[in-house]
């Protein structure tokens, strides 16, 4: 349970930081760029990747498609965070998994229990109260959540087709993906230097380590996690989701002062009964 915890807590400090960051003068391409260079570097003491192991008939497209939209959806998260806050954006990156969810039953035809379509029928209720403006924020762009919604869904779908590619190790897969998306950073942050003439600042550099600390720490935990409970996965994907949106929650309301409607409040509460529902289907 202690892996558990941890990984949400390192979740849950992404957004953290990325609110903190608002108020430097701090450039989210290069963050996510020193992110991406701290978490390979972490997977590479952590895990030792066995590189060698990739040969040609290794999933590249999977990997580019992954390189790619993890730093893409990060900019989204940052931009949501900014945008509507830390409660609202968690709670759409968690039911993103309804995007898989429905993908494994349009796409991959799995049959459905009556638990699971209650789930997902709630889930979608569930984003729809939580995102809903508050009266004080009606000038917010929900383009960002939804964004975050479908490109985390998608995300998650990819690496599960990644998880199912059994030649190579998972963590040696995770090690070039997150190579990947380092070289599509270096490439958007050095347009920016040299074409916008944006320069470099020292504090994009601490706030990338530390964001990347935290991120690899989640990914760290949650694997430790699913290991501790290898005969009932589930908790951990209940315990994982829920407990993101209730930290979440409790850090944005309390620490950040962040304002949520009646229907907002609803939507939490909807969307943990969703996962719910989701688990007991399993």
């Amino acid at each position: 349970m202690l892996y558990l915890f941890l990984s949400i807590i390192c979740s849950v400090s992404v957004g953290v930081i990325f609110k903190i960051a608002r108020k430097w003068s701090t450039n989210a391409k290069q963050i996510v760029l020193f992110n991406y260079l701290f978490a390979l570097l972490l997977c590479y003491a952590v895990f030792s990747p066995e590189v060698i192991s990739i040969t040609t008939e290794a999933p590249f497209l999977l990997y580019g498609a992954l390189g790619i939209l993890l730093p893409v959806v990060f900019l989204f998260l940052i931009a949501s965070i900014k945008n509507i806050g830390i409660v609202k954006t968690d709670a759409a990156q968690r039911l993103s998994l309804f995007v898989s969810i429905l993908a494994a039953w349009l796409l991959f035809k799995e049959v459905f229990s009556v638990a699971k379509l209650i789930g997902i029928t709630i889930g979608f209720l569930a984003l729809f109260c939580v995102l809903n403006k508050t009266s004080d924020n009606t000038k917010s762009d929900l383009k960002y959540p939804i964004l975050v919604f479908f490109g985390f869904g998608i995300i998650d779908i990819l690496f599960k087709k990644v998880a199912a590619f059994t030649a190579i190790p998972y963590v040696t897969s995770l090690f070039v993906i997150f190579g990947i998306a380092f070289i599509c950073m270096i490439g958007l942050v050095l347009y920016e230097i040299i074409v916008q003439k944006k320069s470099f600042e020292f504090n994009n550099l601490l706030f990338g380590l530390l964001v990347g600390g935290f991120n690899f720490g989640n990914i760290l935990f949650y694997l430790k996690a699913h290991q501790a409970f290898s005969t009932n996965p589930s908790t951990v994907f209940a315990g994982m989701n829920m407990g993101v949106i209730l930290l979440g929650s409790i850090v944005g309301i309390l620490v950040f002062k962040e304002k949520l409607s009646k229907l907002n409040y609803t939507g939490l509460v909807l969307a943990l009964l969703s996962i719910l529902f989701i688990v007991l289907s399993v």
